[in-house]
């Protein structure tokens, strides 16, 4: 490659534009670190959670350094060293993260570049795996280079046309650790003298501890038993002895109904106190003859991450260091030090991959589980892993939905004015974010309930509200928000937020309308669509199916992630006889500049599979005081020998890189229920799309 180029892009006033998450972050050193042994190390705020995230930065940073991808060592988050991002959430790790990235290598590239051009006499440079004019390397001038300087936004990256890793689908760094068994997740953690904890639960939430008798417990070799408020634990030397002493431990608790009926989920939502925000208030052209309108709902759902939440603290003194799979360390190491009245600068987060998440799982709170039991062996280290009990019923949720849509039709059946309303929980109660500390383990330490779940700034894509604006051109949309302000369940982030329930709701509703209209589906969506690229993203889904000549048991389904993340549209065939079968999936995104093709489909192709587990499985049951779906056989996912053929399809370009790690959430559910719908022809408007929910939609 040829020498830099300058001249970044400018924004107001002619000055370069940075992105955002380097100009948190700004100085070059704390990104990316040549060394000498011709390795390049790269540190970011984002966390590997299967989604290979860490693979694709790896490209970009490759990309733009002019080094081979294998040169590339993604340096494990910590809170000693690695730029703060916030959160790895919303799928918009590539667009923040990546940017950042991308300059940062532009600069870095430069100057290495005016260090050779100095010592080599000449402005006319090229770059082969980072070595110059094929005579000096990026390692060669390592003591040349200082990397301790502010990015400036006056190099341009790479464009499209010139990028070489970028775009392809190398090996992911991740992978080979996984394939050969290798220790490489959080609970093959193992620190000198670690001991193992076990958290016992309250029965319900809200229940407190009237007497416990420790006796037996205690008596186990090496048992220490920790209480503080109705946080209750037990550590030991081996793991097998703190199960048995959580297991001896006699506690009685005292407990009280607060539970909603499970089976009227959405008249609980629509009748409580909320927040009510007005989202779109357009005007409305009269003409409406006739008014339609539909309820549709999801419940509560879980993580249900196959392998349980783990942290691992180990206090020295005053000083705490934590190991978690948290999303978010920054926020966590913000929680701790708040809940335990301790300095930020006695605190050090380490990021290890834990089990896939997709979300505010149990991660964070598993962590000052560990932290709170660490505190009674100060010098050793202690391990905390959940049961799947604990993973099932004490996590937190996604929130439970019901979505409101009404239409006015003109006498020729075309949609005059649109209005829906959405009530919800909020979804995001995650640490670092409330005057109180959100953990579990510090409720449970005071007696006080979890802080009411919030919503992202609708502008960045919202939380409840996230994609409850249709995309299509109907005239006089007006869409509320209702969000409740008291807390059922604890609820916080699952993949795509409200997303899932808002793109099943507007695409059901969509296909009442065009089924109404006598007019084909994927027609009817395309000729109110102004978007080229929604329009594209819908022909090539069509297309690749074979939709011209579909039968009953099939689907449609289009949305763009928060409306202006990824495109996704989606075709389901289903068999529906004694119970939901989805068979085939096919679908198609637009991502624009695809870092790796291969990562993008594993996304899109997992974000399916696990929005068609949701559709016709997932569903937490409670009673009047406690969940009651703690176990696989209460709370059922969709199994290997259910999984549809599922195709992805790419609709590449040369536009900015998007997220794509939950775009096909809400148009997988909504292009299932229309396929029940074609199938059987019973609309079915609350999910799961169970027996039970199909025949009452009868």
């Amino acid at each position: 490659m040829r020498g830099a180029q300058s001249h970044g892009p400018c924004g107001t006033e002619g000055r370069p534009v940075i992105p955002a998450n380097l100009a948190n972050n700004p100085l070059l050193s704390h990104w990316i670190t040549v060394q000498p042994d011709g390795t390049v190390d790269v540190r970011c705020g984002k966390v590997e959670l299967g989604q290979g995230i860490l693979s694709a930065l790896a490209q970009i940073a490759a990309d733009e350094l002019d080094v081979a991808y294998g040169r590339i060592r993604m340096v494990p988050l910590t809170t000693d060293s690695s730029p703060d991002e916030a959160i790895t959430a919303g799928s918009r790790s590539i667009e923040d993260s990546g940017a950042a990235l991308r300059q940062v290598g532009a600069e870095v590239r430069a100057l290495f570049l005016a260090a050779a051009s100095k010592l080599l006499g000449t402005s006319d440079l090229s770059v082969v795996d980072g070595v110059i004019n094929g005579s000096v390397s990026y390692w060669d001038l390592v003591d040349d280079v200082d990397l301790r300087i502010e990015a400036t936004g006056s190099v341009s990256p790479k464009p499209v046309a010139e990028r070489r890793v970028v775009g392809t689908s190398p090996g992911r760094l991740d992978i080979p650790d996984k394939v050969y068994g290798r220790p490489r997740f959080i609970h093959d953690l193992s620190l000198p003298g670690m001991l193992y904890g076990r958290v016992v639960r309250p029965p319900s939430r809200g229940a407190t501890l009237v007497s416990l008798d420790s006796s037996a417990a205690a008596a186990l070799d090496g048992v220490e038993v920790v209480r503080d408020g109705n946080f209750l634990g037990v550590i030991a030397a081996r793991e097998e002895t703190a199960l048995r002493a959580a297991e001896l431990l006699r506690c009685e608790w005292a407990e009280h109904d607060s539970l909603p009926d499970v089976d009227a989920l959405p008249d609980f939502l629509m009748s409580r106190d909320t927040e009510d925000v007005v989202l779109v208030d357009e005007s409305t052209s009269d003409g409406g003859v006739t008014t339609l309108s539909a309820t549709y709902s999801r419940p509560y759902i879980a993580h249900a991450s196959m392998a349980p939440s783990c942290g691992v603290a180990r206090w020295d003194g005053d000083k705490l260091e934590l190991w978690t799979h948290s999303q978010g360390v920054y926020h966590l190491r913000r929680d701790i030090c708040r809940a335990l009245g301790v300095a930020i600068d006695q605190v050090t987060v380490h990021h290890v991959e834990g089990a896939g998440a997709y979300g505010h799982n149990g991660a964070d709170d598993a962590a000052f589980d560990a932290v709170l039991l660490a505190r009674a062996v100060n010098g050793q280290a202690v391990q905390v892993v959940w049961s799947r009990a604990d993973e099932l019923g004490w996590a937190p949720f996604g929130a439970a939905m019901a979505v409101h849509i009404e239409a006015d039709l003109s006498s020729s059946g075309d949609v005059v004015a649109w209005r829906q309303d959405v009530y919800s929980n909020g979804h995001v109660s995650r640490p670092g974010l409330f005057d109180t500390p959100s953990l579990l383990g510090a409720q449970l330490r005071t007696g006080t309930p979890p802080p009411v779940s919030m919503d992202p700034p609708f502008a960045g894509g919202g939380g409840s509200e996230r994609n409850s604006v249709p995309l299509y051109a109907f005239p006089g949309k007006h869409v509320s928000k209702h969000r409740l302000l008291e807390m059922p369940l604890r609820t916080s982030s699952l993949r795509a937020l409200g997303a899932y329930a808002n793109v099943f709701a507007i695409e059901s509703f969509v296909d009442e309308l065009a089924a109404r209209s006598g007019e084909d589906p994927v027609a009817y969506r395309l000729r109110h669509l102004t978007d080229p690229r929604a329009q594209a993203v819908i022909t090539a889904a069509a297309d690749t199916a074979g939709w011209s000549s579909h039968r009953e048991g099939w689907g449609f389904a289009f949305a763009r992630y928060s409306n202006h993340g990824a495109y996704c549209a989606v075709v389901a065939e289903v068999e529906a006889e004694t119970s939901v079968r989805v068979k085939r999936l096919t679908l198609a995104v637009d991502a624009g500049a695809v870092i790796s093709p291969d990562g993008l489909r594993n996304q899109v192709e997992g974000g399916a599979i696990q929005s068609t587990s949701w559709t016709i499985k997932e569903q937490v049951r409670f009673s009047r005081s406690r969940v009651t779906s703690t176990d696989w056989e209460s709370y059922p996912i969709l199994r290997f020998s259910e999984i549809p053929a599922v195709e992805v399809v790419i609709v590449d370009n040369d536009q900015p890189s998007l997220g794509a790690g939950e775009t096909a959430q809400g148009p997988t559910a909504a292009a299932i229920a229309n396929a029940v719908h074609s199938a059987l022809g019973i609309r079915v408007r609350h999910l799961p799309l169970t027996p039970a929910n199909i025949i009452a939609a009868m």
